[in-house]
């Protein structure tokens, strides 16, 4: 029996099918990345920024680390149900006028394919809700666990401030990485932006706590 010599030659790829392939990736829509982004993104800062800011405010007028870690937790759960019920609310709202604006191109073109193509790109309200609130979730947890083990008072604010400025660099870089947009722009404004909520709370709660509520 005669054994096959059939012989296999890769064929390179050409030039146009090469600048398709680059034009392929240059055409990517980003902006799909957006709903899961966006709420992924601003659950997590607004999470650490919020929960940091209150616990540094409760620090400010108490030592207890318990009142610490209860305000902190008090403020996770709101904060999480609040996220996600905006964040379902928006984004049906966003659901509500792009199934509209189908119904009325679809009343001028009756193409089935390109209407089942447009129902896969539709915004998922609760997707968006549920990441959304796990987002604020995780981005909480972070002052949270970061206080719960330091008994010394000043210690304690000083490790949360540093743990939330970290894990703000991390989420700010994650976001402008996957966003395409300047790392060091965007992990600036993000952890300079908590600097601010953290120090104008930490002061404010400060200057209330010993001053304008006195009797």
């Amino acid at each position: 029996m005669a054994a096959s010599n059939d012989v296999h030659i890769p064929i390179p790829k050409t030039e146009t099918d090469q600048n398709c392939q680059e034009q392929e990736d240059a055409d990517f829509d980003y902006s799909q990345r957006a709903q899961w982004l966006r709420a992924a993104v601003l659950g997590a800062n607004d999470g650490l920024v919020s929960i940091a800011s209150l616990m540094m405010g409760v620090g400010a007028v108490k030592t207890d680390v318990k009142a610490m870690i209860l305000t902190g937790f008090a403020g996770l759960v709101a904060g999480a149900c609040s996220m996600a019920i905006g964040e379902f609310v928006s984004v049906y709202s966003q659901l509500d006028i792009e199934v509209a604006q189908m119904k009325r191109e679809s009343g001028r073109d009756d193409g089935g394919d390109k209407e089942e193509t447009e129902n896969e790109k539709l915004p998922n309200p609760v997707q968006a809700a549920i990441a959304s609130a796990m987002a604020f979730t995780i981005g909480a947890i972070v002052p949270l666990l970061a206080a719960a083990f330091i008994r010394d008072h000043k210690v304690r604010l000083g490790v949360v401030a540093a743990a939330v400025s970290l894990a703000l660099a991390v989420f700010g870089g994650v976001g402008a990485v996957l966003g395409r947009t300047p790392v060091v722009r965007s992990i600036a404004r993000v952890v300079v932006g908590g600097w601010m909520a953290m120090a104008i709370t930490f002061g404010l709660t400060k200057l209330i706590g010993s001053r304008g509520l006195q009797m």
